[in-house]
């Protein structure tokens, strides 16, 4: 059976219905798992025809050790080791698996030393410039294709009209439901051209909560006819497109089911609201069902699965109780339910495994490149009353940063063709009297907002105090709702660059330097800006 993969009509009849039940379920690898760990999950692959794997870097950094409570020890051979396992879970298999990843923004979302791209926020700041969009989907769904990964989980097309959102944020495109949808289609065809499959999430909207899925259930209180005008806006229209995939989150819309169940585990959602009145055909995947938000519901090992699968979902991710919720779908699923959903699971099989090859075509710029070009052109300035901005060659100006980038290329550049000092906020002695100016390189610690986004309160209060006594300007190399957390930043001057990566940091010195427009426009709403 693995010389060449069957089309459905004629292997529905080789196997059990066990084996399709097996197939519906995408089980959780990781990288730094030990070898009895590789074993056990080659013997659940062997024993209960497991149709596809998700790629995770730790057991550490896993969903439900979101807030960080173990340790995360990295691997500089992570990239190896991943296309080691993968033909390892192959050969345990008896019919080629499925292999999934989270790679919104690359591999290097999950493996070390791999191309990094921008976050979908970094590309939500881009004006007509799709193409460059276009190439980043291109680009991540060729990395996966050599690693030996057929199934991107992305991209996310939630639209974050939550500042305090923890979980989504600068995962997002931004707020605008039409940009969200524009840009993430482009990002689709991308990956689409790459030959890798694709999946819109999180189905109907994760967008405006503030509460993080992984540790509790988001509630989202919004009637039908409000969704249907937002949140579920940039699914309807790509569904149009080419999609292989929807994965349903883990939320509350008691408008939608009164039932209370999380929309993962509601027939009223995923049957009556995707599947019937949208049409979607294609394959219903759910988000990883050890998070809190699920998995804490249902304490019997295989409730949720079968819970799911009665709900209406094809192919269940993160099961942590295989075996367990095979046999409950067994007892009390529907045998043409088991059978409508593998047959949904194999035409992606067919899709990856049964067609001719094609000749993979070259990207149009390399990945350094692509980030530079993204870079030039997402630059955002904002409050820049002051602009043009001064020549600094003829001030005496403070050149500060705060924070720890692999690499300060910003300020030390300033250092080098200003010739002025670079000194790090709170940690050295500077002589403030001196100085009128100052440009700060803000590197926030965290891309997420858990306690500030990492800044600790004495620096909060340094940066207020320096914007309080001088004529500020900030370049952020991070998430703009950073800003939201810095009092009295609405007086200074400020410079978005939502990376720091070094591309974007060359690019930062280059604008400082005059020599870059700023063509990029903010994507989402802050709160500061509308006060």
């Amino acid at each position: 059976m693995r010389d060449a993969l069957l089309k459905y009509q004629d292997i529905k009849s080789h196997l059990s219905v066990k084996q399709k039940v097996g197939q519906l379920f995408m089980l959780a690898v990781f990288i730094n798992d030990t070898e009895e760990e590789v074993a056990q999950m080659e013997k659940l692959i062997r024993d209960h025809c497991i149709g596809a794997l998700c790629i995770f870097h730790s057991r550490a950094s896993a969903a439900t050790n979101f807030e960080g409570k173990k340790k995360v020890v990295y691997n500089e051979n992570s990239y190896d080791r991943l296309k080691a396992l993968i033909d390892r879970y192959q050969k345990a298999s008896e019919f080629p698996l499925l292999i999934a990843m989270d790679a919104e923004w690359g591999l290097a979302m999950r493996i070390e030393n791999t191309p990094q791209y921008p976050y979908a926020i970094t590309l939500g700041a881009l004006q007509d410039q799709k193409d460059l969009i276009y190439e980043v989907g291109f680009h991540i769904g060729m990395d996966c294709k050599k690693a030996g990964i057929h199934w991107n989980l992305a991209p996310v097309v939630d639209i974050n009209n939550n500042p305090e959102n923890p979980v989504i944020g600068y995962r997002s495109f931004g707020d605008k439901k039409e940009e969200v949808k524009s840009k993430a289609g482009a990002y689709l065809l991308g990956m689409n051209d790459a030959g890798i499959l694709n999946s819109l999430k999180h189905f109907p909207g994760h967008g405006d909560t503030a509460t993080d899925s992984h540790l509790g259930l988001p509630v989202i209180d919004k009637s039908k006819k409000e969704l249907f005008e937002n949140e579920l806006y940039p699914f309807i229209k790509l569904l149009k497109e080419e999609v292989d995939s929807v994965m349903v989150a883990h939320l509350s819309l008691p408008q939608l089911d009164a039932s209370e169940n999380p929309s993962t585990t509601s027939k009223n959602i995923i049957t009556g609201l995707l599947r019937d009145e949208i049409g979607f055909e294609g394959v219903i995947i759910s988000d990883a069902l050890n998070m809190h938000a699920v998995s804490k519901r249902y304490l019997q090992k295989g409730g949720l699965e079968v819970a799911a699968f009665n709900a209406g979902m094809d192919m269940l991710c993160f099961s942590e109780h295989p075996v367990e919720g095979i046999s409950q779908i067994l007892d009390s699923g529907s045998k043409d339910a088991v059978e409508k959903s593998f047959k949904r699971i194999w035409r992606l099989k067919e899709k990856v495994f049964g067609g001719a090859v094609s000749e993979d075509k070259a990207p149009s710029l390399s990945h350094k490149d692509l980030n530079r070009e993204i870079a030039k052109n997402c630059i955002t300035e904002l409050w820049a009353e002051k602009k043009p901005l001064k020549d600094w060659k003829e001030h005496n100006f403070l050149n500060l940063s705060c924070g720890t980038p692999i690499a300060n290329i910003f300020s030390e550049g300033l250092e080098k063709e200003l010739g002025s000092k670079h000194y790090h906020l709170g940690e050295e002695a500077v002589h403030e009297e001196e100085h009128q100016n100052a440009v700060l390189a803000l590197f926030p610690p965290s891309v997420k907002p858990k306690n500030n986004f990492g800044i600790e309160s004495h620096i909060l209060e340094n940066i207020q105090k320096l914007i309080s006594k001088n004529e500020v300007t900030v370049y952020l190399f991070g998430n703009p709702y950073v800003l939201d957390v810095l009092e009295g930043i609405d007086a200074a001057d400020v410079i978005v660059f939502y990376q720091d990566f070094p591309d974007f940091q060359e690019v930062a010195l280059q604008h400082f330097l005059g020599k870059i427009p700023a063509l990029g426009e903010l994507p989402v709403q802050l709160k500061t800006l509308q006060s």
